[in-house]
């Protein structure tokens, strides 16, 4: 080549002077975004097909310009993915709802835009001083991510210490970090050579360090460096900005707090002056207990009830008690319950509504007591009339029956007499036992007049007559009774019963001969340890009979073998003459088939089903001896039907022993 002719090689590198036929490959590679090492096929090609030195060099020269061209081209797109990430950072910083959300998308574009393997974020601890693992993305080794650094160990804690980025390409053989065996662990752990750490800076101060690390050696770039400083600024700006929104937050809850306290103050002077002038407008115009538990009920937004005697739930001393969904405070006075006051549906009742309640139960107490006060006349009176009962049978009926209308007591229903008196296991001192009987007295005579009877204080006890509902017998009525002052007082009540007297005011001196056998039904439960409970003498089998002045021999036949009479008459069968045998014989099946004439097993099947008929425990002590009884008088009572002569042994002209066909 002559020095006149320009040499090839001296041409510039620019598409525009290059043949349009050696740049038709390289912009074919460019336009698919082939890999690097597809740029020397052309050359190779050209090479093979014996292309001539000039052509070779204008290929070589093309392929330069299209690999300065391609990374051109992948700086940019790297540009743009870094500014990409770097945005949507900024963007989810905007909207920050959850920090360690916001944290981990850092990490994890962090991780991505530079390539590697592992990246993590540490958080430095003022109170321990040291540094601690907040996020990791790519880890697998839990030792590795529980590590924490003390200032100056390590690469993250030089980071920490000197606010300063730091790389290393190959961690273990950098002796510009303080070794120590727990941080070497952890990375061994986790396999990392090449660690890039960055500052997370608030101001001038560190507040922790952003990570990217590989599995290998390898060089970071400046670039990759900046970039990562970037993505520390954007978390260092997330916690800043969380730590402003829960500062925030917390100023914020601390003012609805005081707000709400002020509010609830607010709230409690306002109800409580309420509620003050409700109840002491009831109280002056002379309101009753519903009264207050309607103003209640509008005060606190509920239904409130008034109920009669004690509640499970409720404390004599009038503090409100939750039960179920239920608010219950008592009403009480004196040791004496009247009641409670119920709130329904309300289980989350704020103390100041509670208190509300608790007020209510006590101006119902003195209502209840102001009633009673101006009640109490009426029930000496009650007293009065009774006590001519019992004691003055030669009363005019007419002016018994006046007195009785004007009390609102209905003398031509059935009533009963019950003897009611508190029981304890060891007598007090006479003190004691008058208070209880003024308590006793005071409970009866209040229950007397809720019920339309009448009711005294007489020999250590108290005295009721009552009405007997037409579903009603003395039994359940003295059980009811007893239940009622029992729970009233506190205290076990054991209540006698007598049975039914027709017209009161026509047979006074029937009332006298009821209330005698009251008392004596009365004695009875107590000698038989039944103390606290209420009975009738036919509650009490063949020693009721005893007891009671009407000798119901009848009724106690049928209550207590009636079952195996009418099962004869149904029948036809023998169970009544096979129990005469059976008790006849000693109560020995041999000697009652025997006597009876069949076979053993007839016996056996007979016995079953009188079992059946009477109950499993028909055979003891005490239900024998009242079985005897009852067929000794059934028997006594069928001959004298009969009018045959026979002395009470059960047997008919037609053959038959005791077998119920009268």
């Amino acid at each position: 080549m002559s020095e006149d002719q320009p040499d090839p090689t001296d041409q510039p590198d620019s598409p525009d002077q290059l043949p349009h036929t050696e740049q038709l490959p390289y912009l074919e590679l460019l336009a698919r975004g082939a890999a690097g090492e597809a740029y020397d096929r052309p050359v190779l090609l050209a090479r093979a097909e014996g292309a001539g030195p000039e052509a070779l060099a204008e290929l070589e020269r093309a392929k330069r310009l299209a690999l300065r061209v391609r990374a051109e081209l992948e700086g940019r797109r790297r540009r743009e993915a870094e500014l990409s990430a770097l945005f949507e950072t900024a963007h989810d910083l905007a909207g920050l709802r959850d920090l360690d959300a916001v944290l981990r998308a850092i990490v994890q574009r962090a991780r991505s835009l530079l390539g590697t393997e592992v990246a993590y974020l540490s958080l430095n601890d003022p109170a321990a001083g040291d540094t601690y693992m907040r996020v990791t993305e790519g880890s697998v080794s839990a030792r590795f991510q529980q590590l924490r650094l003390g200032m100056g160990e390590g690469l993250g804690g030089l980071v920490a210490q000197t606010a300063r980025p730091y790389v290393t390409e190959s961690y273990f053989d950098d002796e510009r970090f303080r070794h120590t065996r727990a941080i070497d662990s952890g990375v061994r752990d986790e396999g990392l050579v090449a660690i890039l750490g960055v500052p997370l800076m608030l101001g001038s101060q560190v507040i922790g360090v952003l990570f990217a690390a590989d599995r290998r050696a390898r060089v970071f770039e400046r670039e990759q460096i900046a970039l990562l400083g970037s993505f520390a600024a954007h978390a260092a700006v997330a916690i800043d900005t969380a730590n402003l929104l829960a500062e925030t937050r917390t100023a914020l809850a601390e003012l609805e707090r005081a707000n709400e306290i002020i509010r609830a103050h607010s709230g409690v002077i306002e109800r409580a002056s309420d509620v003050h002038d409700r109840l002491t407008e009831l109280v002056l115009r002379g309101g009753g207990v519903q009264d207050v538990a309607a103003a209640l009920a509008e005060v606190l937004g509920g239904t409130v009830e008034f109920t009669e005697g004690p509640l499970p739930a409720a404390h004599g001393d009038g503090h409100a008690v939750r039960h179920g969904d239920d608010w219950v405070a008592a009403v009480s006075a004196g040791g004496e319950v009247f009641g409670a006051l119920v709130v329904h549906g309300h289980p989350d009742l704020d103390p100041v509504d509670r208190r509300t309640l608790e007020r209510a139960a006590m101006v119902t107490s003195l209502l209840l007591l102001a009633r009673r006060s101006a009640g109490e006349a009426e029930q000496r009176v009650r007293g009065e009339l009774l006590d001519d009962l019992l004691d003055a049978p030669d009363r005019d009926r007419r002016l018994l029956e006046e007195r009785a209308a004007r009390l609102r007591t209905d003398f031509d229903v059935p009533h009963a007499v019950l003897a009611a008196r508190i029981d304890r296991p060891a007598p007090g001192s006479v003190e004691r036992d008058g208070a209880d009987r003024q308590r006793l007295w005071s409970a009866a005579s209040h229950l007397a007049a809720t019920r339309h009877g009448l009711a005294s204080a007489r020999d250590g006890g108290t005295v009721l007559l009552l009405p007997l509902g037409p579903d009603d017998t003395a039994a359940d009525l003295a059980r009811q009774v007893a239940r009622h002052l029992g729970g009233a007082l506190r205290e076990p009540v054991t209540v006698g019963a007598s049975s039914p007297v027709d017209e009161p005011a026509a047979r006074p001196g029937a009332i006298a001969a009821a209330y005698a056998e009251a008392r004596r039904c009365l004695e009875a439960l107590r000698l038989l340890g039944r103390s606290g409970e209420g009975a009738a003498a036919q509650d009490l089998g063949f020693l009721g009979l005893l007891l009671a002045d009407t000798r119901d021999i009848s009724g106690f036949v049928t209550r207590t073998i009636g079952q195996v009479i009418a099962y004869d008459r149904r029948r036809g069968t023998d169970l009544v003459r096979t129990l005469d045998a059976y008790f006849a014989s000693g109560m020995s099946p041999a000697r009652t088939k025997d006597a009876l004439h069949v076979h053993v097993n007839t016996v056996a099947q007979r016995l079953e089903r009188i079992a059946c008929l009477l109950g499993p425990d028909w055979q003891s002590p005490a239900r024998v001896l009242e079985v005897q009884l009852a067929l000794r008088l059934h028997s006594m009572s069928a001959a004298v039907t009969h009018g045959n002569g026979h002395h009470g042994n059960g047997h008919h002209g037609n053959g038959h022993h005791g077998n119920g066909h009268h």
